[in-house]
């Protein structure tokens, strides 16, 4: 109760590319499988609530030829800000293909006390990847690293907005997204302009 929504993030893919343009008057093609990923963060307190879900789902099949919605499935976290540390997880499957799928979802609440700063990826998928979990659940798991980087951003960026804070980095040490690409790699373009008098967060 009283959580704030702080950002929605969405992983959608385009539309299915096609080998040659089928004309302008031609039927859009129907894709035969569609994944959608879709996450969103909320603040509460001095953590942030994600909620990543996760559908497969048969386009083609949604006049009843075969079954449409093949997996839907969440998986909620709490992170502490301080520490960057889960601090509860809840896997719920709401469309699954085996009655056994949901004997699973107790062992992700394994994610409590992982940090998801670097690392994290490759103790998720040690965790959970084959036989010890679900493919689904564990892509769901695996892609909160990079959702909680750019949530905390966008609470900075919400703090900024209010008047609350100067930038999105001023008063928070060395950028924490340092060496997390090639624009924030050390010593590169972002911090050539950093020293320029760039401030991320004010301005275009």
């Amino acid at each position: 109760g009283g959580a704030q929504r702080v950002v929605v993030l969405r992983h959608r893919r385009s539309p299915s590319p096609t080998v040659t343009d089928p004309g302008r008057d031609a039927p859009a093609p129907v894709p035969i499988h569609r994944r959608s990923l879709d996450y969103e963060a909320f603040e509460h307190g001095d953590g942030l609530d994600i909620v990543g879900r996760l559908v497969d789902s048969r386009p083609w099949a949604e006049d009843g030829r075969s079954v449409a919605t093949v997996h839907d499935m969440e998986l909620r976290v709490s992170v502490d800000l301080g520490d960057l540390r889960i601090t509860a997880a809840q896997a719920v499957m709401h469309t699954f293909p085996h009655t056994e799928c949901p004997g699973i979802v107790e062992a992700f609440a394994g994610l409590v006390g992982l940090s998801v700063a670097r690392g994290y990826t490759r103790e998720v998928q040690s965790r959970f990847g084959g036989p010890r979990g679900c493919t689904h659940l564990e892509q769901l798991a695996r892609s909160l690293g990079p959702v909680v980087v750019q949530s905390v951003t966008s609470r900075r960026a919400l703090a900024v907005s209010r008047g609350e804070a100067e930038d999105l980095i001023t008063g928070t040490g060395s950028p924490w997204a340092r060496n997390s690409c090639h624009i924030w790699a050390e010593g590169g373009v972002a911090d050539q302009k950093l020293a320029a008098g760039w401030r991320p967060g004010v301005g275009a």
